[in-house]
């Protein structure tokens, strides 16, 4: 069975991590190279032909009856976080590698052909930059990235060398301009939306835009006993207030806040807090409406400061848009779940 035979290569590719009984595999080391070669010999297998591209992606081609015809890119990332679990990015790659395996057993060809690509970075777990290798074949490569440390020191540039690419080519990775008819992943969906409606797939609508902010509240720190509550200008507890609105306000808009980090100082038992740091993180399929629930968030934010005579100072950290999936490939997704009697069922995706 195809399904049987996906879930025990899962197992086996966890079983390719940097550490013993967890997974942990990153851009460009040697976890990263067993774990290519193992699924291009999959892809072999399948009937396709294989390589690695000049950013260290591993792709498999199966060639369509048109020689001139375009390209049906499937696919998904290998890298992982530390501490991963076995399907994130996985599934989409092998999965993909399947629906080949069948098309070649049943002698089937398109007039298009299809491209299935094991992304080598997605998390950004190694230097902190995310997608690097996806952005390559998009042709949004920053040459700048080379110069990125991993935490023991080594660049990107040195750790292309030692991998066996050059760094100077990275850009030859691009597919950007050529004749693509698409492209399709499956993906797990990292929450808990269709568990809870006893569903096995959905349709995704979009990938959710996010803005990050840092906010600094500044009061004034005091002897926790001496200092009457009338007269403090307690900092935490103007952040207290704030995020509580952030999640009001979250509800109430429909859209999705987090306060993920919050810091407090001095950090004494006994010292009223003056200064406080947090973190907001807000996304939404739809940017406009992203931006009227922060733009009521910081408002409401800077009356509670007021109030708390506590001055706020923000920043914004990170910024990227909402993209809205092809209406094309939507329907087509709609009507395949319905052909295999699923529900119609679509829903944005959160995760960037």
């Amino acid at each position: 069975m195809s399904a049987e035979r996906l879930l025990q290569r899962c197992d086996l590719l966890a079983a390719i991590s940097a550490t013993e009984g967890s997974i942990c595999r990153t851009y460009l080391t040697d976890e990263h190279r067993r774990c290519n070669q193992q699924v291009m010999q999959w892809m072999h297998e399948a009937g396709m032909q294989v390589r690695t591209d000049a950013a260290g992606n591993c792709w498999g081609h199966y060639a369509g009856s048109d020689a001139d015809g375009q390209t049906l890119v499937l696919g998904s990332h290998l890298d992982t976080v530390p501490g991963a679990g076995r399907y994130d990015g996985i599934l989409g790659v092998l999965a993909a590698i399947e629906v080949v395996s069948r098309f070649q057993q049943r002698g089937k060809r398109f007039p298009f052909h299809i491209d299935v690509v094991g992304f080598a970075d997605e998390e950004g777990s190694r230097f902190g930059a995310t997608l690097l290798g996806s952005r390559a074949v998009a042709g949004q490569w920053d040459p700048g990235l080379l110069e990125l440390r991993d935490a023991d020191g080594i660049s990107m540039a040195e750790a292309f060398t030692a991998f066996g690419l050059d760094p100077a080519m990275v850009t030859a990775a691009s597919r950007a301009g050529e004749a693509l008819l698409g492209y399709w992943e499956l993906h797990i969906e990292q929450g808990p939306v269709l568990e809870e409606r006893d569903l096995a797939l959905g349709v995704v609508t979009a990938i959710a835009g996010a803005r990050r902010l840092q906010f600094t509240l500044q009061g004034r720190a005091g002897h926790a006993g001496t200092v009457p509550m009338t007269m403090r200008q307690d900092a935490l507890l103007a952040a207290a207030g704030a995020v509580q609105l952030v999640d009001t306000v979250a509800r109430r808009c429909g859209v999705v806040a987090t306060v993920g980090k919050l810091e407090a100082q001095p950090g004494s038992v006994n010292v009223i807090p003056g200064r406080c740091e947090f973190t907001l993180d807000i996304r939404s399929g739809e940017d406009p409406l992203r931006d009227r629930a922060l733009a009521e968030i910081i408002e409401g934010i800077e009356s509670l400061c007021d109030r708390s005579q506590v001055a706020m100072e923000y920043r914004e950290i990170h910024r990227a848009p909402a993209v809205a999936c092809a209406p094309r490939l939507r329907e087509a997704g709609s009507r395949a779940l319905v052909r295999c009697g699923q529900q119609d069922f679509s829903l944005p995706s959160g995760a960037g």
